[in-house]
């Protein structure tokens, strides 16, 4: 009878939804690589207290590991095929993760059958994580960039935030020089030798560094060009100021050393832990490139996604804890949205009504409403799989320019680089 009855009790479980594999009968740990603690890892904070009711052997290690720390780590442990010390799962930037994926075929889990819903989520979305249509990865976090002000400072000078809006950068530089001739506040920062606000200005053009036929086009890129000028004007005239790290750039603007920040709309984790600041801060699109052709005032900088290791010890629950929460839970989207900003392509999540709420940090705008419409707005462009190797070329071209090179020849010296890794 005992034995009659554990077979019914594992039907119910099949029918319900679930395998035995997915459920640990023991104590079972699955380790988390990602970064950015007002963010990715307070996400995982919170998806992993939803598991612990589901699944209540499995406990959520999460390790916080910059970025630029975690694609070093990953590339150097896979290339010496060491993988006894990489994680279950990683966060995988969405522009990065073809060419991870292309790289070290064998490396990555295979969530093609796993039960996971990608219909559940923005196909753009889909499709950046998908190689050889296979699903390497759950999607996560909308990357619509925003511009982020303190309306206090901009009503010091005579502005609101209206005066922000649909703008071209040449309006955003005069308007910028004059608030920062009346208040001493520059408007944004950015990370020197980093080219994360020229990647923004990039994408809002609807260009990248590639061309149709997925050649580099850097040295002729014209667009890229005309934002390297718009960036010189940005620093010359202090309306930009370059720091030295990621810490750095997060202390300028929750210090209130400069008057906003423009980013993926992520970055609203890292103001509204600024309590004295509420009420200070509103969002609207970004400039637009006036001397490009269809340029637009929308982008998207970064974007990421969940991918479970093939060296895990325990893939299928590490992908069963991705499927219950990150695939599956609208409460978790519901409890992380109003403090992290974490915009869901999660699309059932996008039925709450917590997306419709005032956001009081923000004067009461419904920013999320907007952050979605600018989302639907961001023009399309095809990172290719060297994207990483293109950026930091351009970075460097970059850096060497603002030192006095010529435009052309850096351009032409991150060219011929390009074709280099390439080819």
């Amino acid at each position: 009878m005992k034995k009659k009855l554990t077979v019914l009790f594992l039907m119910v479980l099949m029918v319900a939804g679930f395998t035995t594999m997915t459920f640990a009968q023991e104590e079972t740990t699955i380790t988390v690589w990602c970064w950015d603690p007002n963010f990715n890892i307070y996400a995982m904070e919170e998806a992993a207290a939803i598991y612990k009711n589901i699944n209540p052997n499995v406990n959520i290690e999460i390790k916080e590991v910059a970025w630029e720390d975690l694609q070093t780590q990953l590339s150097t442990s896979l290339s010496a095929n060491q993988t006894e010390n990489l994680p279950d799962i990683i966060l995988m930037q969405d522009n990065a993760l073809a060419k991870n994926v292309n790289s070290f075929p064998n490396a990555f889990y295979d969530l093609s059958d796993s039960g996971i819903e990608f219909d559940n989520f923005a196909n753009f979305k889909v499709e950046l994580t998908k190689v050889d249509g296979k699903n390497y990865a759950v999607p996560f976090d909308n990357g619509a960039a925003i511009n982020a002000m303190r309306v206090d400072i901009l009503e010091e000078a005579g502005y609101t935030i209206d005066d922000f809006t649909n703008i071209t950068w040449e309006e955003f530089i005069e308007k910028g020089s004059d608030v920062k001739e009346k208040t001493g506040k520059p408007l944004l920062s950015a990370i020197a030798g980093q080219s994360d606000l020229l990647m923004i200005m990039m994408q809002s053009t609807g260009n990248w560094f590639f061309d149709q036929n997925g050649e580099p086009n850097i040295a002729d890129n014209e667009p890229l060009k005309e934002i390297i000028r718009v960036y010189q004007e940005l620093l010359e005239k202090e309306i930009l100021v370059q720091v030295n790290d990621w810490n750095q750039y997060i202390s300028t603007f929750q210090s209130g050393t400069v008057a906003g920040t423009m980013n993926g709309a992520w970055i609203i984790g890292s103001i509204v832990p600024v309590e004295e600041q509420a009420g200070d801060w509103r969002i609207t699109n970004i400039p637009r490139l006036a001397n490009v052709e269809g340029a637009t005032n929308y982008s998207n900088q970064g974007g990421s996604s969940w991918m479970v290791m093939a060296n895990s010890e325990n893939p299928e629950i590490a992908a069963d804890f991705l499927d219950k929460t990150f695939a599956g839970s609208k409460e978790l989207y519901e409890t992380i949205l109003p403090s992290s900003g974490a915009i869901a392509t999660y699309l059932p999540a996008g039925d709450s009504e917590v997306y419709n709420m005032p956001h009081p940090f923000f004067g009461g705008q419904k920013i999320y409403t907007e952050i979605i419409d600018y989302a639907a707005r961001v023009p399309e462009v095809d990172y290719g799989i060297y994207n990483y190797e293109a950026r930091d070329t351009v970075s460097t071209a970059i850096t060497q320019i603002m030192s006095g090179q010529d435009i052309q020849s850096a351009l032409d010296e991150a060219q011929s680089t390009l074709e280099f890794q390439m080819w």
